[in-house]
């Protein structure tokens, strides 16, 4: 498609070859005849290093455009629509989000050949974290507060949208395994039409693996979370996907982006994972607790809270779902591997070190001292 070299951040926080080609000038030009904010000769100014899809941003005068391109085994037209309705909801609602854009014919994604494209416009604010790896800690406390103060914001707004659950597993973070009172049965009835995690979980003693790591975790949240009403969430509030400004002498959240994993979760499912995701340096862990932000984790859920309150019990709950969060979505990133990029190996590290491997380290000290550190707050 194009003799771009490009490579992405890895797994193992390396940098690796591309499973996706980085998106053209070729594609660029047929992007042009079909979307009006295209003009002019639309220079790529940047390709993403994220690996899950390929990313550009284009010179685009009088605005740069970000270009969004997955392959059609992984996103299609339809599925990308759910997350654009759930965007313009919010937008609606006065939530700072990205802009999406549509083509000359009112459409947000265009499925072309193998591929399926989404166009936004460039969100104001810094990207303060976007040479900063996944599963990077947020930097600051003041940013970690208003991160949480900004979650809660959204929830609010997303109170009144109403939409059915997304039409795929892949590569989005749902709760459906937490909330059931036996996942390993919902699992089970899920490969029909999951056939690539069907296939590589029959070579795994997964049921075992399940119920000796991870299911422990489970035991009783089922019930608890019939308290918790269903609410369409981000479901990946991570310092990444978030644009910022100066007002004052403070830093706020200027843009919310990236809704690829967003579905209707839970409110506390939402907060927990973004507490997963801005405390824990998962590629460190062998700083042991150095690699835990506790007062990140604190100060997220004090910024929620001043917006968004929850009771003592709430928090208990946020503690007790942090263990199981990532359950759902380790799932799709084994069948994204297994099935989409055919990597057994990245399959392999999907199954023992997140699916597995998060639910273990919440039994090391650092991430009981983690859990005991929300319980308090409570």
């Amino acid at each position: 498609m194009n003799t771009i070299e490009h490579r992405v951040q890895g797994l193992n926080n390396d940098e690796v070859a591309a499973d996706w080609p980085a998106i053209s000038a070729r594609e660029i030009a047929w992007l042009r005849d079909r979307f009006a904010q295209l003009e002019g000769d639309c220079q790529v100014l940047w390709h993403s290093p994220r690996p899950m899809s390929a990313a550009a941003i284009v010179d685009s005068r009088p605005r740069q455009v970000f270009v969004k391109r997955h392959h059609h085994s992984v996103r299609s037209a339809a599925s990308l629509g759910e997350e654009h309705r759930f965007i313009a909801h919010l937008a609606a609602a006065g939530v700072p989000v990205v802009q999406v854009l549509q083509d000359r014919h009112g459409r947000t994604a265009l499925e072309h050949g193998d591929w399926t494209y989404e166009l936004h416009h460039v969100g104001d604010g810094q990207d303060l974290y976007r040479d900063a790896p996944s599963w990077t800690p947020l930097s600051d406390i003041d940013q970690a507060r208003e991160a949480g103060r900004m979650l809660a914001t959204l929830h609010l707004a997303s109170a009144s949208y109403r939409a059915r659950q997304r039409s795929t597993h892949l590569l989005v973070a749902r709760d459906d395994l937490i909330r059931a009172a036996d996942p390993i049965a919902m699992l089970e009835r899920t490969f029909g039409a999951r056939p690539a995690l069907a296939d590589y979980l029959a070579r795994k003693p997964w049921r075992q693996d399940l119920e000796q790591t991870v299911l422990p975790w489970h035991a009783g949240l089922a019930e608890r979370l019939q308290a918790e009403p269903s609410l369409w969430a981000h479901n990946d509030w991570h310092a990444s996907n978030l644009l910022w400004r100066r007002q004052g002498g403070s830093v706020v959240v200027d843009t919310v982006f990236d809704f690829g994993l967003a579905s209707p979760t839970s409110a506390l499912f939402d907060l927990a994972t973004a507490i997963e995701r801005n405390a824990v340096a998962w590629l460190q862990l062998e700083r042991g607790a150095r690699a835990v932000q506790g007062d990140t984790a604190l100060a997220l859920l004090d910024g929620y809270r001043h917006v968004r309150p929850l009771t003592a019990a709430q928090v208990q709950l946020l503690a007790d779902l942090l263990p199981v969060v990532h359950l759902d979505f380790a799932l799709s990133e084994v069948e994204y591997f297994h099935g989409a990029t055919r990597s057994d190996a990245n399959a392999d590290m999907a199954y023992h070190d997140f699916l597995l491997g998060h639910a273990q380290w919440f039994h090391t000290s650092a991430g009981q001292a983690l859990l005991a550190a929300l319980r308090a707050a409570g």
